[in-house]
């Protein structure tokens, strides 16, 4: 499928979705489409490199893909302390900014309303989100400038959403976990730096308002030669993990937002950019390439990949190999510093990211989100040898696993089920990090239109059974919309029944 194609199918998804923006996975048509029954897995080739059966470009429906990998190795079980039995596992729902702001931006007593009735459902938690695509913050910080607006889809059509109240809106959150008994995460959209929204709406965060750079945004490989996204249309505008000053501007707004008495703080889009691997081929990037692996290139960036190709060649030049295990070391190290910035203003504070638990593609956006003792080369051809140094899982305290299958994937033992996304992420992180897998009940196929209440059960079933640490929901506007309060509370209810002292 071309770029372009996929660009527009993302294009009308946003315009569909009244919930803003579909979380993580714009490029990958088969969250929309109804998944099949899984094929039989095969068992590893033999030799030192068994390969890996798995596509090595995006899923693409005019192809037939070939079978899933299969890991020789059991799950991991996480080494944490049993739950509670009388309480069981995290239960938390996401609570994005856009999405919901219309409700809270600027009624800090609709927040403490909701909050009761989100622990009377069942949840255990919530992650609040306080840095939205446009970038602006909700949380006090000399870094950014506080958010003003949003952009969201309402009854009145694309409309700017105007904050005018003065509350501090993740305190207002904290406030009302700590009256109700729920933990408190805040989560940012990461690697963000602001949205040229469409239909003429207009433009909002730093990269737009010269509060920072605009050669701090991602360079991408285009088929005219290098641009800026600052000059690619509408969308969200991702800045560069390569750059020094970008790492430096994210640390300083992570150690604002520890001074929160949160529980945690989760890092959302903490990736490259959703045209992939035809970012980042920046200057800045070029140079810490080229310093990476010891030698200048002559034919930049096609000594890599030719202008507009968003795609491997076969599983992969050595080069491309050499460049994706470049740009996942970029991201690992983010992440550890960001972990270390965090755990020097409060060292309680759980620190970790939200990923989308597609790993078998998610290089595509440069991360490797599991532990460095998962030997990816040992099971994907497109990785290199030392890929698996630039797991970043033993930097994080805590993992959000976006497990977004359709309504009729819920069970199974393979990626694009809910609960063979939990069970494939035991493998991954290897024990290293306790994780929660949850669904999207809003966007993914079969959800959009609502009326799936009674499946509740089986997800919370299928997710929290398969998750080391519990669940979660995307998103609280999604339950609202559809009136989703007692189907969750049901299944709740019976996992709660469902445990002994022994579990």
């Amino acid at each position: 499928m071309s770029f372009i194609i996929r660009l527009i199918f993302a294009f009308s998804l946003v315009a569909f979705v009244s919930c803003d923006e579909v979380k993580e996975y714009p490029w990958n048509p088969d969250w929309t489409q109804t998944q099949p029954e899984p094929e039989p897995e095969p068992e590893p080739e033999p030799g030192p490199t068994p390969g890996d059966t798995t596509t090595t470009e995006k899923p693409d429906t005019t192809q037939t893909p070939e079978p899933p990998v299969v890991d020789p190795e059991p799950p991991v079980e996480d080494p944490d302390p049993e739950p509670d039995p009388q309480n069981g596992k995290a239960r938390l729902v996401w609570i994005d900014a856009a999405a919901n702001f219309e409700d809270y931006a600027n009624d800090a007593d609709r927040i403490a309303s909701d909050m009761a009735r989100i622990k009377e459902t069942g949840f255990t938690g919530v992650i609040v989100e306080v840095r939205p695509t446009t970038a602006g913050l909700l949380f006090k910080s000399d870094i950014e400038a506080e958010l003003d607006m949003v952009d969201a889809w309402t009854d009145n059509g694309y409309v700017w959403l105007k904050r005018t109240a003065s509350f501090d809106y993740l305190q207002a959150f904290i406030d009302a976990g700590k009256e109700n008994g729920l933990d408190v995460y805040a989560a940012i959209n990461t690697m963000v730096g602001g949205k040229e929204c469409p239909y003429g709406l207009g433009s909002h965060g730093p990269l737009f308002d010269g509060s920072i750079s605009k050669d701090w945004a991602s360079v991408i490989n285009m088929v005219g030669g290098l641009k800026s996204c600052m000059d690619l249309g509408t969308g969200t505008k991702f800045l560069n993990p390569a750059n020094d000053d970008v790492v430096a501007y994210l640390l300083g707004i992570l150690e604002d937002l520890s001074a929160y008495d949160v529980k945690g703080i989760i890092l959302d889009r903490c990736r490259y950019d959703d045209y992939e691997l035809m970012s980042d081929f920046s200057d800045v990037s070029r140079a810490k390439f080229e310093a990476y692996i010891g030698q200048e290139l002559a034919n930049w960036p096609g000594d890599i990949f030719t202008p507009g190709a968003d795609k491997l060649n076969g599983n992969g030049t050595d080069m491309q190999k050499k460049w994706m295990e470049f740009r996942a070391k970029n991201i690992h190290d983010f992440m550890e510093k960001a972990s270390e910035r965090v755990h020097s203003v409060n060292p309680d504070i759980r620190f970790g990211a939200y990923v989308g638990a597609w790993y078998s593609s998610y290089y595509f956006s440069g991360v490797n989100w599991a532990s460095p003792k998962y030997e990816t080369s040992s099971y994907y051809k497109w990785a290199t040898a030392d890929y698996n140094e630039y797991g970043y899982a033993d930097h994080c305290d805590i993992m959000i696993i976006g497990a977004y299958a359709s309504t009729s994937s819920i069970y199974g033992s393979g990626e694009w089920t809910m609960q063979g996304f939990c069970k494939k992420a035991q493998t991954l992180f290897a024990g290293d990090v306790p994780f929660i897998g949850g669904p999207d009940i809003g966007n993914s196929t079969g959800f959009a239109e609502g009326g799936q209440g009674g499946l509740m059960p089986q997800i919370v079933d299928a997710c929290i059974n398969s998750s080391t640490e519990g669940m979660f929901f995307f998103d609280l506007c999604h339950i609202k919309m559809y009136d989703y309060w007692d189907d969750i509370k049901i299944a709740f209810d019976q996992y709660i029944s469902s445990l002994t002292p022994e579990q």
